[in-house]
């Protein structure tokens, strides 16, 4: 089925899913001949017959063939289902690749998996590249954001393929090596966790405006639709302010007020927390997205529990406040909590690239996701240059220019997540990216208590703020606390 002479395709691709689609077109419209291979070969002459017609397509009934129809060293994307998919298709390639060959894992794998992928595949003279996607279907077909890492000479085979198809922003490609083994899918795990909390926080707002300030859906995307103009533009405010002007065929309504409130999600979001809380960095917002989206899945027992408490939303009960000002302060507050959340997430990949060694540059991080990614925004040039400016900044906050934005911004935040509160409207990652804040630029925390519990019932140890050098050591709480009674009593 091939579309043009005999000569043979740059790259490969297998899993004609909808990305898979898209991004083979969007290959071969900058100019490289590809060569497309299904589990079902139905998929396969409906694509060259549909959507390639025309195009310079190479469509292919079985393994051999595809591999076959591929220049060397040859290049194939695998877009299919993380996990077991993903090996099982490396298998079945594998007998016909030869060495130095290069696999390209292009869908959501977990990391790890990368890893050890990448060294078995290794020992048999193939090269293996994990890299991200991101940009929905949309960003496939017209340019996503890509995150690789792996086998850096595959990469480079790649890279002109790569960069050709990527977004571009200031006439850069979205797109840039990470580092070695799994750096690129921890990379996009780690966008796809930021992705979760910004999702959450513009939901929780949209909350606030429709139940604290009684906005209609209408309303509401014109607060959107400004915002979008200045510091908060982005790619999830502009579609959240369209899909508030849709109105439903079928009865008039807004079509978002007709939408079941259960979320779903497919993993990355839950890699994001277990992966931080491995490598011991705290990442509240993104958590709390999480947790919004499980508590949004038990919609029965939510319905039962708003009337065994109705008496709550009585004593809670306010009118509307129509206050441009706490409007203004929830534009503000909204900002705030994003750079919040884009902290942890930075001193996330900062942490996975301490650990595994793979050296990624976080300023290359937020360039490439300026175009072309579901968390694109404007808030990532300035991400960007805050480590332009200092490339070990050990946290965002840390920067001058956000410090001072957090500084002048609090204040907003605070409004924000009290008149939640006191009206009963729930907040979690709006609250999180506050605490975080205030629990990192806090020089005391609580858990000197905590430690003193530790010691007091399982001899942990703790140190001592008065012997700074002096090591870990244990009280014998309950001999002192003898001592007292007996110098109480006399």
């Amino acid at each position: 089925m091939a579309s043009d002479n005999g000569a043979k395709s740059k790259i490969g691709l297998v899993g004609l899913g909808v990305m898979g689609e898209n991004l083979a077109l969007n290959i071969e419209r900058n100019g490289f001949k590809i060569s497309i291979f299904n589990r079902s070969h139905d998929k396969v002459v409906d694509f060259v017959e549909g959507r390639g017609k025309g195009k310079n397509v190479v469509g292919c009934p079985d393994e051999k063939s595809f591999v076959e129809s591929l220049e060397t060293p040859r290049k194939i994307i695998l877009l299919v289902k993380a996990g077991d998919a993903v090996d099982q298709t490396i298998a079945k390639l594998k007998p016909y690749l030869e060495k130095g060959d290069i696999i390209i894992d292009g869908g959501n794998s977990f990391y790890l998996d990368t890893q050890k992928r990448e060294a078995a595949l290794a020992q048999d003279g193939l090269r293996f590249v994990g890299s991200g996607v991101s940009g929905g279907e949309e960003g496939a077909l017209w340019g996503p954001s890509l995150m690789p890492g792996g086998d850096k000479s595959g990469y480079a085979e790649v890279q002109p393929i790569w960069e050709a198809i990527s977004a571009h922003v200031d006439k850069s490609p979205c797109c840039t090596y990470l580092g070695p083994d799994g750096a690129g899918h921890f990379v996009k795990m780690v966008h796809n966790g930021i992705e979760y909390g910004d999702m959450q926080l513009i939901a929780e707002v949209y909350d606030v405006l429709r139940k604290a300030h009684g906005l209609s859906a209408p309303a509401i995307a014109e607060v959107f639709t400004t915002w979008n103009k200045g510091l908060l533009d982005s790619f999830l405010i502009e579609i959240t302010a369209k899909i508030l002007t849709v109105t439903d065929p079928e009865t008039s309504k807004p079509l978002v007020d007709l939408i079941l409130d259960k979320a779903g999600q497919k993993g990355t979001g839950k890699w994001t927390s277990e992966a931080a809380l491995e490598l011991g960095i705290p990442v509240p917002t993104i958590d709390a997205a999480l947790t919004g989206r499980v508590l949004s899945s038990l919609k029965d027992e939510r319905v039962k529990a708003s009337s065994k408490f109705a008496r709550v939303a009585k004593d809670l009960a306010s009118a509307p406040v129509a206050d441009k000002a706490l409007i203004d302060h929830l534009e503000k507050a909204l900002y705030a909590s994003k750079v919040c959340s884009y902290a942890q997430g930075m001193a996330l990949i900062k942490a996975g690239s301490d650990h595994y060694k793979w050296g990624i540059n976080l300023s290359e991080c937020a360039r490439i996701w300026r175009g072309g990614c579901i968390i694109r925004a404007q808030l990532l040039e300035r991400i960007r240059q805050a480590f332009d400016r200092n490339k070990d900044l050990p946290n965002l906050l840390m920067d001058d220019d956000f410090a001072n934005w957090m500084m002048d911004s609090h204040q907003s935040l605070r409004k924000v997540v009290c008149q939640a509160q006191m009206m009963g409207i729930p907040v979690p990652a709006l609250s999180a990216s506050l605490a975080y804040f205030d629990s990192y630029r806090s020089e005391n925390l609580p858990q000197n208590l905590t430690q003193a519990q530790r010691d007091f019932f399982g001899a942990h140890t703790y140190e001592r703020v008065d012997k700074p050098n002096g090591g870990f050591v244990h009280t014998e709480w309950a001999d002192l606390i003898k001592q007292e009674k007996v110098g109480a009593a006399k």
